[in-house]
């Protein structure tokens, strides 16, 4: 009997020892894979490059990814968000103020906190060249910056109408792969980013990515050369179809995520295959260093927040200072602050417009005098015109 319970002690002794020591090794694999890609934050710029109601779908591709990118950390200050048609406001849009990624209308990738910072006609291949390479006007607000640095991973999302070597902008100009990359070269020439992420969902999809040369960069697309991005969830009611098969599959994918997910790239890579989206979606690594097994999808689609570590005591229980305004008598005197009255929310919705002054609408006056006419000739006839005049 001691020499069981004396094994038991041995026992418990060596998982005292172990267990720390797998805990640590375990702390210190992860913050090495934290630290590994040396980037401390990051960007998105999201590009829909169609117009039109017909190609519904692109915007909703793109909202689609806004959205993940939103809800994995990255503010909209760090979001270039760029949509060539407004589809939520469009007229022929049954429900107004909103953009649906599925038929049975389960998921409004609209929201209630789009920040668009390129619609319409600013969206032009100048436009997007320059917001890569830095090459803006002065008087650009910050919101239509891409403020990266040398520690940026940046995610670059386009959707559109494209063929072999290029992807059409509000179908008037194009934008070919060499002029794409040579923009890649630019960026890493001038420190703009760490590590890059191309994602682009159109016919044809790695044509794109093939004349790539500048490092640290990785390229998805959504088919080969030769093959068409197929669309996906069509909806009866309003004709058109919502979303891309690619761009689908993809927002499906990222839904599982979470802030903490241990999902890597090469979970990415598996995302609708051939069986799925019946065009063979492709990926390009070669110009990557690090292995895409050991790259996080939240190294791009997530945030990295600065961190500072301080030995000193922080009182957060303390109430702010009072502002203090001094009085003509020379004492000091407390300034009283106080929310301003607001018109609550259900009055506001509720609310009737103001009753304006009537007028009468043009050509009323006209009209008037015309009908007293008709009905002056039909019943003395012209002779007696010359009493009116």
């Amino acid at each position: 009997m001691d020499y069981y319970n004396l094994m038991a002690i041995c026992a418990c002794i060596h998982l005292l020892f172990f267990i720390p020591h797998v805990y640590s090794n375990h702390v210190e694999t992860k913050a090495g894979q934290f630290f590994s890609s040396g980037h401390t934050n990051n960007w998105a710029v999201l590009v829909c490059t169609s117009r039109f109601w017909f190609n519904y779908r692109h915007v909703a591709n793109t909202l689609s990814v806004y959205r993940s990118v939103k809800r994995l950390g990255i503010p909209d200050s760090h979001i270039v968000l760029m949509l060539a048609d407004d589809m939520a406001c469009n007229y022929r849009n049954p429900k107004p103020a909103t953009v649906f990624s599925h038929k049975n209308m389960e998921l409004n990738v609209y929201g209630d906190d789009v920040e668009v910072d390129y619609r319409g006609y600013e969206v032009t291949v100048e436009n997007f060249l320059r917001v890569l390479t830095g090459r803006l006007p002065t008087s650009t607000p910050r919101s239509k910056r891409l403020l990266s640095d040398d520690r940026s991973n940046i995610l670059i999302y386009l959707t559109g109408h494209g063929g072999n070597g290029f992807l059409k902008f509000q179908d008037s100009e194009e934008i070919s792969n060499m002029e794409l990359a040579d923009a890649f070269e630019q960026m890493w020439q001038k420190r703009r980013y760490n590590e890059l992420l191309f994602i682009i969902d159109t016919c044809q999809g790695a044509s794109m990515y093939e004349r790539f040369y500048s490092p640290n960069l990785m390229a998805l697309a959504s088919s080969q050369v030769g093959e068409d991005s197929l669309s996906h969830q069509p909806d009866l009611a309003i004709g058109v179809h919502l979303m891309d098969k690619y761009t689908f599959y993809l927002l499906e994918f990222l839904e599982e995520v979470h802030p903490a997910s241990q999902a890597n790239m090469n979970d990415l890579f598996k995302v609708c295959p051939q069986s799925q989206c019946v065009s063979t979606p492709g990926h390009r690594t070669d110009l990557f260093q690090r292995d895409p097994g050991s790259v996080l999808i939240t190294d791009f689609f997530g945030s990295v927040r600065k961190v500072e570590i301080t030995k000193e005591t922080i009182d957060l229980t303390s109430p702010l200072e009072t502002p203090m305004q001094r009085s003509e008598s020379g004492d000091l005197q407390i300034e009283s602050l106080t929310y301003v009255d607001q018109l609550p929310v259900a009055e506001i919705i509720h609310q009737k417009p103001k009753q304006k002054d009537w007028h009468p609408p043009d050509g009323f006056i006209l009209g008037l005098w015309t009908l007293i006419l008709l009905v002056f000739f039909q019943t003395y006839g012209i002779k007696h015109l010359k009493h009116i005049f």
